[in-house]
């Protein structure tokens, strides 16, 4: 799935329809007695944040979605029915937060509580005036600090129907995206045919906060894991890590703006050479972290690339198929290499020894250490993020089916890089903020990374062509 912001996804024009949650289920919610199962620490986290940046007086949308399309015209009802069906199958989307006094309290509510209300709000002839409106919209109803935080839509022409999800980030990550478009299809046809779905249930991401919250807390500030995060806090100088090149910013300067930077990387030849060529070192992510060493190195002169690299905590098959945001945070140190081959050495070492970290949440470790990191930025620390989707059901089907993953650029002082294996190759999209010299390095290193993915197993060929003599 490709990583977008709704401007490039191929918004086109037709009639608007937006699904929220019933005025009779925003009420029963707000009668609901709290649920005694805690938000996750990243959850928490992020609401926190959220709250920390507009209490400085702005506000940062940073809401995720999907974008598919339907064929034809769409049956609403049955589109009604899968989207109903779909939010019924995941227990976090029924589930929010209150705060009282400075704590978070989770309400969830029943099933049978769930209604959604269907509005038609109009016929847009114009693309770019849909993209300004379900931009503002998402920005209100999927905001971090409400609830419901999540909405649905559909623009509806003769010859097909774009269907878009919203959704605060609390209740969803990237793997969960990726298996929307298949989902909703499937429930879709079912509803359209008449056919029943089989009713397989998947693990609640509500019990699963409940249970890696009390593995957490299980542990104290004397844990091997939280020794690990503060020596490495302390080699960045206190703080978590920033994308080690010039970003044009300077200390004390206000948030700035984000922009977006995404195109194919390299076709699915060069993807499967590169991976090949990796493999005997971890794989294509290993690869790409190795190349950000050596490209980093080069433009920012930084001797060490430091990084928390976001791994999935889906480590039991109950959460496989559930919406949620299982992702958790490990940091490596690579010192740089004299080569490829030494960053592909120096990588894998780092990751075997340092995985293990990520399922300890970074948020428990940071309130174990005492550090005082008041937020101001949406964004903790940079990231360079690798994930293969090509085994996600229904992948094959991405293009054909105009199907992106949805972020929100707004503000932000960091860099999020996301590099995704897609079944015709690599595709690389990242937020940066928006500055000329930000911009220049970061065209240098996408360059720099394309040219590394293609020439570095073209050179193993070239020289493995070479004659030899005795």
């Amino acid at each position: 799935m490709r990583i977008s912001d709704i401007q490039r996804c191929e918004v086109r024009p037709g009639r608007l329809v937006e699904w929220t949650y019933s005025p009779a289920t925003v009420a029963t919610a707000a009668a609901q007695p709290p649920d005694p199962r805690p938000p996750a620490y990243i959850q928490e986290s992020h609401i926190r944040t959220a709250r920390s940046v507009r209490e400085d007086g702005l506000f940062v949308p940073t809401w995720i979605g999907t974008a598919f399309d339907l064929p034809g015209r769409a049956d609403l009802d049955a589109l009604e029915q899968a989207l109903r069906g779909w939010t019924l199958r995941h227990e976090t989307l029924r589930s929010g937060f209150r705060w009282a006094g400075d704590d978070m309290h989770r309400f969830t509510l029943d099933e049978d509580d769930v209604t959604l209300r269907r509005e038609v709000v109009g016929d847009f002839a114009d693309a770019d005036t849909l993209v300004r409106y379900l931009q503002d919209r998402f920005d209100v109803a999927a905001d971090a600090l409400g609830w419901p935080n999540l909405i649905y839509a559909a623009v509806v022409r003769e010859d097909s129907t774009s269907v878009y999800l919203a959704f605060d980030h609390t209740n969803v990550d990237a793997y969960s995206l990726y298996r929307i478009p298949d989902e909703i299809h499937e429930l879709y046809l079912a509803g359209v045919t008449g056919r029943t779905m089989s009713g397989t249930r998947v693990g609640s991401y509500v019990d699963f906060c409940e249970q890696e919250r009390a593995n957490a807390d299980d542990i104290d500030d004397t844990h091997a894991i939280v020794a690990r995060w503060r020596e490495f806090i302390a080699r960045c100088g206190g703080k978590l890590p920033d994308f080690p090149v010039d970003l044009g910013l300077r200390s004390g300067d206000v948030l700035p703006t984000q922009k977006l930077l995404r195109e194919p990387l390299v076709d699915a030849d060069a993807a499967a050479a590169f991976e090949t060529y990796c493999r005997p070192y971890g794989g294509s992510m290993v690869g790409i972290l190795a190349a950000t060493s050596l490209l980093v190195h080069q433009l920012g002169g930084q001797p060490v690339y430091r990084t928390v690299v976001p791994f999935h905590t889906r480590v039991k098959s109950a959460w496989s198929d559930s919406v949620g945001w299982y992702v958790g945070g490990a940091p490596i140190e690579v010192p740089t290499a004299r080569d490829f081959e030494g960053a592909l050495t120096a990588v894998r070492a780092e990751l075997q020894a340092n995985r293990s970290l990520a399922r300890i949440p970074l948020a428990r470790v940071l309130r174990l250490l005492g550090a005082d990191f008041r937020p101001t930025s949406p964004d903790m620390y940079s990231i360079v993020s690798y994930a293969d989707a090509r085994l996600v059901p229904g992948s094959a089907q991405w293009t054909e089916q105009k199907a992106y993953g949805l972020i929100r650029v707004s503000y932000g002082d960091q860099v999020c890089a996301w590099i995704t294996r897609l079944h015709e190759g690599l595709w690389f999209a990242c937020r940066y903020p928006d500055t000329d010299v930000a911009y220049k390095n970061m065209r240098l290193y996408i360059e720099g990374l394309r040219d590394l993915v293609v020439s570095v197993p073209a050179d193993r060929r070239h020289r493995a062509a070479e004659p030899t003599f005795s």
